[in-house]
């Protein structure tokens, strides 16, 4: 063979190889149909992953699919409700039919019910520990076999378990007991995978996002909401109102001066569950602008 021809076979491999920090690695997403879910199931297919884009909306799902594979990559959708019972089996077994394995987890599904304590009723201060904290849990428990590998060489592959908690579960933050108390608990869980998987080389750690622009972070009087078991929940923060014209105006004590995008917060997520973070686990990373506690106290909060 000549050198150019070999240098036409290199070009040829090059051009067919996997690209991007995540390159032919698999990667379940939850709550992935909009905001930071759908940033982090976009940014992860452009960084070569093969993505599972969960929902309890299947079609906004499906739509993000179709976005990634309009751009050149690989993606299915898998809908359904995390607090199900039949949830985890469902989403590991699609999963592994479609991919063969699993690298990533990322347990993004969640939502807020703000109410102030002594009116929160009973039912939705479990529900929002069944959300972020037992569906989790559970998904955890069903990949194990597929990260908890004896396998010595199984050590040298990419495995990252990513749970998201809130400043409010660092803080505390007015009318938001339920969500804090879920957000506090999801760091615990997160500590102790680590402590528990790291020997077979997983890393598992939070991410604790602050204000970040999200149907979670506008005004409640949008009328946004959620269903989940038949049930309607409004979404957003009670009384900010639509005066503010800026970000910044509206939360003047981040340090950098504006909100989060969806995109930005992703990126975080990113950096935990690619290689460059191989030496981290067991950590929460804040993603706030550099404000350390939560907003919602000082925007008031419904009665």
């Amino acid at each position: 063979m000549s050198a150019q021809s070999r240098l036409n076979a290199v070009a040829g491999q090059l051009a067919s190889a996997p690209k991007g920090i995540l390159a032919g690695q698999v990667a379940i997403v939850t709550g992935a149909a909009q905001g930071i879910g759908r940033s982090c199931a976009i940014i992860f297919a452009q960084e070569g992953a093969k993505v599972v884009v969960s929902d309890l909306d299947e079609a906004k799902a499906k739509l993000v699919v179709d976005e990634i594979k309009k751009a050149g990559g690989e993606a299915i959708a898998v809908g359904g409700d995390v607090t199900a019972q039949d949830f985890p089996k469902k989403l590991v077994g699609a999963t592994i039919e479609a991919y063969g394995g699993i690298n990533i987890l990322v347990n993004m599904a969640g939502f807020t019910a703000d109410r102030m304590l002594h009116t929160t009723p009973d039912d939705m201060f479990e529900l929002m520990l069944k959300v972020h904290n037992t569906a989790p849990f559970r998904l955890i428990k069903e990949i194990a076999p597929y990260m908890r590998s004896k396998d010595p060489k199984s050590r040298d592959t990419n495995k990252s378990i990513i749970n998201i908690s809130s400043t409010s579960g660092i803080h505390g933050n007015v009318g938001q007991a339920n969500y804090a108390t879920a957000k506090a608990g999801i760091v615990g869980l997160t500590k102790t995978v680590a402590k528990e998987w790291g020997p077979f080389g997983v890393r598992c750690n939070t991410v604790a996002f602050g204000y970040i622009t999200t149907r979670l972070t506008q005004a409640k009087e949008l009328g946004e909401t959620i269903e989940v078991n038949g049930k309607k929940i409004p979404l957003g923060i009670p009384g900010r109102g639509n005066n503010a014209q800026t970000d910044s105006d509206r939360v003047p004590d981040i340090p950098l001066g504006r909100a989060g995008s969806p995109d930005e917060a992703a990126k975080a997520c990113l950096f935990l569950a690619c290689e460059m973070s191989s030496y981290i686990s067991g950590h929460t990373l804040e993603v706030t602008g550099g404000r350390g506690s939560s907003f919602l106290g000082t925007l008031g909060a419904s009665a």
